[in-house]
C-alpha cells in the first residue's frame, strides 16, 4: 500500500486514538451520571456507559445478546468498509474520508464493547427539558461519515452522464 492509499487508515487511528484519549478524560474526571455543564441551555458533559448501540437503542435488551450482536455487527461493517476503502481509486476524496471516519468510529466504539461490555458516552445536548440522547466522539463521526457517504452518493454522476 502507498503511502498516498494509508491516509484514510490513519485517519481512521487518529479517530480511534481521539475517542480513547476523550472517554478516559470523562472516565477519570466525571464521576458516572454526573454532569459539567459547558454551554449553559445547550450542552453539557455527563459520563454514562451505554450497554446499547448508538443513542441508547436497545439498552433494554439482555445484556449477553445485545452485546454479541453488536461485536458481530461491528465486525462486518468494519469488514465492509475495508472493502469499500480498498476499492477506492483515489486516497483522498469524500468517500474515502467518510469510510475512514465510519471506521475509526466503529473501531472506538468496539475497543469499549470489547473491553468492558458497554460503551461510555459524555455528549448531551439539550434545549430546555428536550434532551438528545447521550453519545460520544465515535458515535459523531459514525454519524458524519454517513452523512458524507450518503452526500457522496446523491452528488456522485452516473457513468457515462455528462
Amino acid at each position: 500500500m502507498n503511502s498516498n492509499r494509508a491516509v484514510p487508515y490513519f485517519l481512521a487511528l487518529v479517530v480511534v486514538a481521539l475517542d480513547r484519549w476523550s472517554k478516559l478524560a470523562v472516565v477519570r474526571h466525571i464521576p458516572l451520571y454526573r454532569r459539567r455543564q459547558i454551554i449553559p441551555g445547550f450542552f453539557q458533559l455527563t459520563h454514562t456507559e451505554n450497554p446499547g448501540a448508538a443513542f441508547s437503542l436497545f439498552a433494554d435488551s439482555p445484556p449477553v445478546w445485545t452485546s454479541r450482536a453488536l461485536i458481530a455487527f461491528s465486525l462486518i461493517a468494519l469488514a465492509v468498509v475495508a472493502y469499500l476503502l480498498s476499492q477506492q481509486k483515489r486516497a483522498l476524496s469524500r468517500t474515502s474520508v467518510a469510510l475512514a471516519l465510519i471506521m475509526g468510529g466503529a473501531s472506538g466504539n468496539l475497543w469499549d464493547r470489547l473491553a468492558h461490555g458497554r460503551v461510555v458516552d459524555f455528549l448531551l445536548l439539550y434545549v430546555g427539558k428536550y434532551e438528545w440522547p447521550v453519545f460520544n466522539l465515535a458515535d459523531s463521526c459514525i454519524v458524519i461519515g454517513a452523512g458524507l457517504l450518503a452526500l457522496s452518493v446523491v452528488t456522485e454522476k452516473a457513468p457515462g452522464s455528462s
